[in-house]
């Protein structure tokens, strides 16, 4: 049995979030099914629901407009191109540029958090 996500959930899962309030931003998802053909939800009883593959599909498009800084044209004629395939074994393809992306991340998260410990610690001996 395939697990369907709502568009709620699937806001939450790609941390598109409205900061002031906390609330899903699902707006942005129905923006994009409006501008991508790849994007289908199913609808049932009026609500959308992604399946895995879409999912797939979406978390593409969030890398590449929110973290590549892609135009939406230009996502389209890379997803029209089938060069979006994310591949495990090329270098310098999608795939390994958001993993790196992701690893930055947690890198500079753990550096902070080390910080905040070394300075804990400092704060600690001087009082001694």
């Amino acid at each position: 049995m395939i697990k369907l996500i709502t568009i709620g959930e699937l806001s939450k899962m790609l941390n598109l979030i409205n900061k002031v309030n906390k609330k899903p931003s699902t707006h942005i998802l129905r923006y994009w099914e409006k501008e991508f053909k790849q994007i289908k939800p199913r609808v049932i009883n009026k609500r959308r629901y992604y399946s895995p593959d879409q999912v797939q599909v979406i978390k593409k498009i969030k890398f590449l407009l929110k973290d590549k800084g892609m135009t939406i044209s230009g996502v389209k004629s890379l997803l029209n191109l089938k060069k979006n395939n994310l591949d495990d074994y090329e270098s310098h393809g999608l795939k390994a540029e958001y993993y790196k992306l992701s690893l930055k991340e947690k890198s500079k998260s753990l550096l902070k958090k080390i910080k905040r410990i070394k300075s804990y610690g400092k704060k600690n001996t001087l009082k001694s």
